[in-house]
């Protein structure tokens, strides 16, 4: 029979090759769990900025194991050495991981060389969060950014990550974006490399 392929055996559970495995989390488990990390965080702290970071510290964390999964995965554990090629595998591959998708858009700052910003339209972190008009403008974005921050870092790229409200006209709800300002040794090294 052409097309049919024969199933491998294996005698011996350990002789199985070790698979991707299912790449998926239930949303509604992510969502609790993501809701209980706020909570608690939110008991540690007196002030909105105290809680953010606690949130980007939470997301460094995560960030940098992500790097280091995908490079270890897909890459034959080669990183990125270019500045372009980095946020171009955070603004796709990383967050085609985290979130099913690419992000909604890259762009290069305006105002400042050294800025970039991925936007955002409908934030999966903030998606069902419902802020009290007592804390403001919390971002749960900044759990993102610390993840941003988190690959970035580990791959030799210091940045400052932060995320920001963006109003959009016409929409209810602001799109975040993530504003990623390099350090200075980056765009030297960038500047060198040609």
């Amino acid at each position: 029979m052409i097309g049919v392929g024969k199933i491998k055996q294996y005698s011996n559970v350990l002789d199985k090759p070790l698979s991707k495995g299912k790449q998926e989390v239930s949303l509604s488990a992510f969502a609790f769990l993501f809701s209980e990390l706020v909570q608690y965080n939110q008991t540690q702290v007196d002030n909105i900025a105290e809680l953010e970071r606690r949130l980007e510290d939470a997301g460094y964390a995560v960030g940098a194991r992500v790097l280091e999964l995908l490079c270890h995965r897909d890459k034959g554990n080669r990183r990125e050495t270019r500045l372009l090629g980095i946020l171009s595998f955070v603004h796709s591959t990383v967050w085609k991981v985290l979130f099913g998708k690419v992000a909604d858009s890259l762009e290069k700052g305006t105002e400042h060389e050294d800025e970039y910003m991925i936007s955002e339209k409908e934030l999966l972190v903030n998606k069902f969060i419902s802020t009290p008009k007592d804390m403001g403008t919390f971002n749960c974005g900044a759990f993102v950014a610390g993840i941003v921050r988190g690959v970035l870092d580990s791959a030799g790229f210091p940045a400052v990550v932060t995320a920001h409200f963006v109003p959009m006209e016409g929409q209810q709800r602001p799109r975040t974006t993530i504003l990623i300002k390099f350090a200075e040794e980056v765009l030297q090294r960038e500047a060198r490399l040609g």
